[in-house]
């Protein structure tokens, strides 16, 4: 948060970008720093790595990555995700799966509430 607190609009470069940014934070915490995120992203480009659905459902645009091997090479593929899909990958980051439909809730009410 200390980082975040000092970069108003005036603060830095046009864009920013954030890994790990959620490390030892959770539950309201990480909401606050979510919703932090997406005020700066008012001001200027915000990328943001993030493991919590708390932050991820915070932002205005959604990417998957993902790594895979091919030909014993590591592969990073980024993927823009929306919609149903979104729902899907906040419900999987919730810990729940396609039949979970209590984490399928929560996930539409934490992007809903964004």
């Amino acid at each position: 948060m200390l980082a975040l607190s000092g970069l108003g609009p005036d603060a830095g470069a046009p864009t920013v970008a954030f890994d790990e940014i959620d490390a030892g934070i959770g539950g309201n915490t990480a909401r606050a720093v979510g919703e932090r995120l997406r005020d700066l992203g008012g001001e200027r480009q915000v990328i943001c790595i993030t493991h919590l659905p708390q932050v991820a459902s915070q932002a205005s645009t959604h990417f998957r990555i993902f790594k895979s091997v091919r030909r014993g090479d590591a592969v990073a593929t980024v993927e823009r995700v929306g919609g149903e899909e979104l729902v899907a990958e906040i419900t999987r980051m919730l810990g729940g799966d396609d039949g979970d439909e209590a984490a399928s809730r929560h996930a539409r009410e934490l992007l809903a509430a964004a």
